[in-house]
Formats: structure tokens, sequence, C-alpha cells
């Protein structure tokens, strides 16, 4: 989402007549799109806006911040940057850019009368707007912007923003709001266009997809009917790409969904379902409002209409009052479900959400420790299925050099990594067969498969 949000910021940017730098340095406009959802991505902001306000100083800079914001931050934020605005609010980032009164090009190019730099009355007003916003009352504003895609084969379409649910662990709702869906008909217009221009991996964006439509009841199609039309564009346009969704909630994953899913071919047989942790009780006090009961379901059904779907995850250990016998419910579902991937973060308190209130009673070392053993575990059950690629074909979308820069690298449909022993650059951006011929515990590597192989095979 927050990739998605910068391929709008640009363009918004771009307009008023900026040019883009590499060397922070020379900007004489910068910002931060910022994720309050962990502690850590906000230290860096304010390391950051520390550095910026040293330079102004010797020279001229604007700052700005947006993205995902706590109340809490955004008071500090208000007192750090120069303009704090929500990503709805985008659309008037030129205004205020403008009505600043620092000498930039663009606030040089907008100055009239003479007006005193530094003494704009503007200032205050956009400072007291920033921090009585709402969220997502201009949302539409900003789904309207065209955006800047950062790749010519792989795209985000935002969907929806916001989020009901509440678990107890999470700032989402207090930092994007409550549940908006973008319509339809945009969603539609933006997926067209992309497969028009030969796009290969599009993912539709949102706090929480699967409940697409749930706030428009009878004035929006539902998340799978969503899924359902974009599988027919694909399909009339006998094209070759794959559409992935993320992040869905385990409550609002229907078995409509995964039918659909199992029907189009272009629908990408790679599904992310946050679990968050294989205990009941646990999964009460984060208000998760699903069970490990539930949740097998979905994952049987995947099984059986998807079999060769992949499978990942989210998972917390350390939540407030997990017990051992807790987190080893969590490694006896790793163990069950077989994910290719888990995404495990060790429980951190986030101001504003629930549990922030609760005494974060499991010790660092502990947490740790439980980090290591499910990453260990998730490394079994990852290894397995990656061996089990081997000497098969499979369709790799190439998406550049690996890190060494000697071969190319890629994803399968099901977002396996894999190493293409090939240099040939003008193969990134297509869809190759690739036999593969070796696999780690999170990734495989092989070799370019010809036409006459295919053929022979």
């Amino acid at each position: 989402m927050n990739m998605s949000d910068t391929e709008r910021t640009k363009p918004v940017i771009e307009q008023m007549g900026y040019e883009w730098t590499d060397n922070e340095d020379e900007a004489s406009l910068v910002g931060i799109l910022a994720c309050s959802v962990r502690q850590k991505a906000i230290d860096k902001v304010y390391s950051r806006i520390h550095k910026w306000n040293k330079r102004k100083n010797n020279e001229n800079l604007l700052t700005f911040v947006t993205g995902c914001i706590l109340p809490s931050d955004k008071d500090r934020f208000l007192k750090l940057f120069d303009i704090v605005f929500p990503m709805s609010e985008l659309q008037e980032l030129p205004d205020m850019i403008n009505q600043y009164g620092i000498v930039t090009p663009v606030s040089l190019n907008s100055r009239q009368n003479d007006e005193p730099i530094y003494q704009n009355p503007r200032i205050k007003e956009l400072k007291e707007k920033a921090s009585e916003l709402k969220l997502n009352e201009h949302m539409s504003d900003f789904w309207h912007i065209n955006p800047h895609y950062e790749s010519d084969f792989e795209a985000f379409v935002p969907i929806q923003n916001g989020c009901d649910k509440f678990c107890t662990f999470c700032a989402v709702p207090y930092t994007r709001g409550r549940e908006v869906s973008r319509p339809s008909k945009e969603i539609f217009e933006e997926v067209h266009n992309l497969i028009d221009k030969d796009y290969k991996a599009i993912t539709l964006l949102g706090q929480n997809v699967n409940s697409y439509g749930l706030d428009k009841k009878g004035k929006e199609v539902s998340f799978p009917e969503l899924l359902r039309k974009i599988g027919e564009i694909g399909k009339k346009s006998g094209k070759e790409f794959w559409v992935y969704f993320t992040s869905p909630h385990p409550r609002d994953m229907t078995d409509e969904v995964i039918e659909v899913i199992a029907e189009y071919p272009n629908l990408g047989k790679q599904i992310h379902l946050p679990i968050q942790s294989g205990d009941d009780k646990l999964l009460i006090k984060m208000n998760r409002k699903h069970s490990v009961e539930k949740y097998s379901h979905i994952i049987h059904t995947i099984r059986k209409l998807i079999p060769q779907a992949t499978l990942f995850t989210d998972i917390i250990v350390g939540f407030t009052g997990e017990t051992d016998e807790q987190f080893e419910n969590t490694r006896k579902i790793m163990s069950e479900f077989n994910f290719n991937m888990a995404y495990i973060a060790q429980y951190s308190q986030r101001p504003g959400a629930v549990s922030s209130r609760w005494v974060d009673d499991i010790p660092k070392p502990v947490k740790k420790e439980r980090y290591h053993t499910l990453t260990q575990d998730l490394m079994k059950s990852s290894f397995a299925y990656n061996k089990s690629m081997v000497e098969k074909t499979y369709r790799v979308l190439v998406r550049g050099k690996e890190r060494k820069g000697e071969y190319l690298s890629g994803l399968t449909e099901g977002k396996i990594n894999v190493r293409i022993y090939a240099t040939d650059d003008s193969l990134i951006g297509k869809i190759v067969d690739v036999k593969i011929k070796s696999a780690t515990e999170f990734s495989v590597a092989g070799e370019l498969v010809t036409k006459v192989e295919l053929q022979s095979a």
C-alpha cells in the first residue's frame, strides 16, 4: 500500500514542475510516506526529519509527511514537518506548497504582490486543518489521480482503504480510518488499461480487500463478483497475466472467492491469508473474529479447489499474555498448513491500539526465541515444497537481475523466488518457462526452457 501511495504521489509533485533527484542533499522538497504500523519505521522518520531540519539553518527546504500516521505521531510531526496531511488530501498538496511561502521554484512562481516570504498566514491555517482532517473524507479524489507506475510490467491497484476489524494489536483503523470501497467502475478501468499495456502482474490492494463492497451493500459488487469480472476481462483479452490481492481477512474469506480463483487462469494461484496465531484464546484476545477451525476450513477448501496454490500468512509471536502452550499451538498450525511463506513479527505495542493499554509482559529474549523457532519451522515446510519443484517446469515472470547481477531473477505464479540461469536482459518483464534444477529454503533455481524442448516433452 505504501508503494501504491507513492505511485500516486509522484505525478502530483511532478505536475508542479519538480524534477526527481537521487541525491537527497540537493532536493528542495523532501517528504516521507510513513507507516505507523511498526515503531521501527516511525523511528526512522524522526531520524530523517531531524537531519532535514538541521539543513534548514543554511538553505531553503520544504518538508512533508503523509501515509499511515497515528494521532500521537501526527501531533509530534506537526511540530517537526512543514506540511502534514492524510493521503486522501494528496490533491491539495500543490496548494499547500504554493501557499507556504518558502523559496522554491514553485513558491517563487506562485508569489503575488511581493508577499513577504515566511510570513504567509496560510501556514497556520494549513497546520490547523491537518490536525482536524478526517482520514477518508476525500479518498475518491485520491483514487482519481493517475498513478506513475514504478514498473512497466507490475502494478498495484487500490480497491479499498481502511479497516473496520479493530484487531487489538493493530493501528490501521487509527491511521487509515474506516473501510471505504473504491468504485468498481474505476477499478475495472485501471485493470483494463494495465492489461492493454501488457502488464504481467497486477495486485489489488487494501487493508481488508475481501470486505470490498460491504460498506456499499446494494450499490457495489461483492469481492468475489469483483474478481469474477476481472477474470472475465482477462479471459476476453487472451493475454497471460496474473492478478493477486492483499491483504484479506479470514472472517470474510468465503468459498465463493476460492471458487472464482480456481475458475479463472489469470487470477494468481497464490493466497496471502494472515492467521496471526494458532491459538483460539489468543485470537479472541487479538479480536481477530475468526477461529483456527474457520481458518482450517478455508485452507482445506483452497487445497481441494486449487491444489497448486501457494499459501502465505502473517503471524505475531510474543503477543501480550502468550503462554508457551499457546505458542506451541501456533507451531502446530505451521506444521499442519505447510505455509510457503510466513511474515513473522515480534509483537510491539502501537499507541492507540487497544493492546497498548496492556502490559507487554513477554520478555524480548522470549519473543526472539519464538521468532527463530517459528522461522525454523517455516523453513522446513517451505524447503519441502521447493524441493518438490525440482525437475518440473514452471511459468516464471522475470523481474530483473539478482542482487549479485550475474543471473536473472523472477517469481512463479505462486510467488516462489526463482534464480534463472540466463543473462538476457530483454527477458525482463516477460513470462518464460523455467525448469527447476535446485532448491533452497526460500528459493529455487533453474534453466530457461526452449520451445523445442517443450514440444519434445
